[in-house]
């Protein structure tokens, strides 16, 4: 079966680390997770520390850089991921779908769901 990456997108300075989650939201997330869970879809979530404590490695021009967060240009990051496995994108979107509508009326959480290649090569060493 295919595996899937969701890469959960919030808005870090005006997102949902700024509100206050509804009083049911953690009983629905947590509802959630245990069927995902029953059901063998979910293999990997978790969510991802600010971007004030990352850094961007860019490769460009025969050299290294490296940039420090926070990231102040950029309006929306990835807070987080989860790794799905599902029979197909049709059912990897209806869980992303579930999962999104746990999430209070309030905030703006985005998700961008991508196939992994897994007829990808490493290259060699």
């Amino acid at each position: 079966m295919p595996r899937f990456m969701t890469l959960i997108r919030i808005d870090e300075q005006d997102g949902p680390a700024q509100a206050e989650p509804d009083p049911g939201f953690e009983e629905r997330m947590g509802a959630l997770f245990a069927e995902i869970t029953k059901a063998g879809v979910m293999l990997e979530t978790a969510g991802l520390r600010p971007t004030k404590e990352g850094t961007r490695v860019l490769w460009e021009g025969g050299k290294l850089s490296y940039t420090d967060g926070p990231f102040t240009e950029t309006k929306e990051v990835v807070g987080g991921y989860a790794i799905l496995q599902c029979k197909d994108r049709a059912e990897a979107l209806e869980w992303t779908r579930r999962f999104l509508e746990t999430h209070p009326v309030n905030w703006t959480v985005g998700a961008e769901l991508r196939q992994i290649d897994e007829d990808a090569t490493p290259p060699e060493a």
